[in-house]
């Protein structure tokens, strides 16, 4: 293996990649590959980066944290399949080993420095979510930094979604024999961290199958209900920038069976951490159809046009419309009546809810004016939770041209899962879930970082 012998003496005690780069030694300098990623890690500021503790006195100096992170980055930015593919790349190029911090010698073997395949593969495992985390941090708020003479309102549309992730596992293979393949009950020996989950589509058919007889092409039979999967899904909030690109903004990993409106409030309290301020409307597809999600982006005093979220009806309810006082109208054009209020606790959230009842009940003298089918056991009633967001989501104008440009940015997620999966999201060769949480993070610090890169350059 080479081995590094350059008369050289570190001075500085900051991490080499915050070094000026007239302070790189010659060998990295005539390197091209590792001035690469010197502009690309250089602006992060790993002097506070969540290190953990060197020396034990029990043990050699450990590998830091950071050269761990900054190999990895490597390891997604070259597309390299697995982590031997990894140390065998830094130990043909070990300027990278010296600027990534695996040692500050003078002279050093690469082969001897670096750890081994399965501890680098030990340490995505055991490595703090803090620390990736950060990283994201960072690539947030130096776009902040580097958009914002030039940009107004950076992060105040934003988007969200979740992206599915199979886990490593037989059950996800659909040439290998496993009985009983979706009993979520078994769970699979290869991943005790994925969960079954269900890739839902709309507007199919559950009892849709390709017929025996008379065969017709795939494009022409309707599918079902959706694809299920043992694994992972990671919810993204990005932000589109005309002119700039797409950013990433907040992420989160969980296993695949919970729900996509589960994934908001730790998203959006992310995003809000970082930007340093609430976003004013925010794009989301049918799942995200649910009245806290239209509070949050709700302004008190303010009309709905100065803040909202772009969400589609999904329908799982009838649309319904308010009196001026915001009580729901029946049928008949008449307002209910609140009757009570109490705590719902069905729910993925506990909230309160009113209970309406027909405003003709008990009032013998008149009859239902439609002649309504429930007339005859009381009249009609309806629950609707108290938040302003539940009326939001009836009253939004879904025809006005301000919805539509805001439902727009919908794109933005969409563009950066692409990029995900061109890093290879979708199928990780892992089998832990705190691996797979840091990996997802660093995939899109990567994102980050590279658009970043770009701006650097175009500015």
């Amino acid at each position: 293996m080479p081995i590094i012998s350059r008369i050289w003496k570190n001075k500085d005690s900051r991490p080499a990649l915050r070094f000026s780069r007239s302070k790189l030694p010659r060998f990295v300098k005539r390197s091209p590959i590792a001035l690469r990623f010197y502009a690309l890690l250089h602006f992060i500021d790993w002097e506070r980066f969540p290190e953990r503790q060197m020396q034990a006195h029990w043990k050699a100096e450990a590998t830091p944290y950071r050269a761990f992170v900054a190999a990895y980055l490597l390891m997604l930015e070259e597309q390299l399949k697995s982590m031997s593919h990894l140390r065998r790349f830094l130990c043909e190029h070990p300027e990278l080993v010296w600027l990534f911090g695996f040692t500050q010698q003078r002279r050093f073997d690469a082969d001897q420095v670096l750890p081994t395949a399965r501890h680098f593969s030990r340490l995505l495992r055991k490595m703090p979510s803090e620390c990736a985390t950060f990283l994201l941090d960072e690539s947030v708020h130096l776009l902040q930094a580097q958009l914002q003479p030039h940009i107004k309102d950076f992060g105040q549309a934003i988007s969200l979604d979740t992206k599915h992730i199979l886990a490593w596992v037989k059950e996800n293979n659909p040439k290998a024999y496993v009985e009983d393949r979706y009993n979520k009950a078994k769970q699979p020996k290869g991943d005790q961290d994925c969960k079954l989950g269900c890739k839902r589509r709309k507007n199919v058919s559950p009892e849709s199958v390709t017929p025996k007889n008379n065969p017709q092409p795939a494009s022409a039979v309707k599918q079902g209900i959706g694809e299920f999967h043992w694994g992972y899904a990671s919810g993204v909030v990005a932000t589109k920038v005309p002119g700039w690109g797409e950013f990433v903004l907040a992420e989160y990993t969980q296993p695949f069976n919970r729900s996509d409106v589960s994934y908001f409030h730790p998203l959006m309290a992310d995003a809000e951490r970082r930007l340093g301020f609430r976003p004013h409307f925010g794009a989301f597809d049918a799942a995200f159809d649910a009245y806290y999600v239209y509070d949050y982006f709700h302004n008190e005093g303010k009309n709905w046009q100065e803040g909202f979220a772009a969400v589609p009806f999904s329908g799982r309810s009838a649309q319904r419309t308010f009196d001026s006082h915001g009580h729901p109208l029946c049928e008949a054009g008449l307002s209910f009546h609140s009757s009570y209020t109490f705590t719902s606790r069905a729910t993925l959230f506990e909230h309160q809810r009113t209970h309406y009842i027909c405003p003709l009940k008990g009032q013998s003298e008149q009859s239902c004016p439609i002649q309504h089918k429930k007339w005859a056991k009381g009249g009609c009633t309806h629950r609707l939770p108290t938040n302003i967001g539940a009326r939001l989501r009836h009253q939004i104008d879904r025809d006005s041209v301000l919805y539509k440009d805001i439902y727009k940015q919908r794109t933005a997620t969409e563009r950066i899962n692409s990029q995900a999966t061109a890093l290879g999201i979708e199928r990780p060769k892992l089998r832990n879930q705190q691996a797979i949480t840091n990996r997802n993070t660093l995939i899109y610090v990567l994102i980050n970082l590279r658009r970043l890169h770009g701006i650097q350059i175009m500015l």
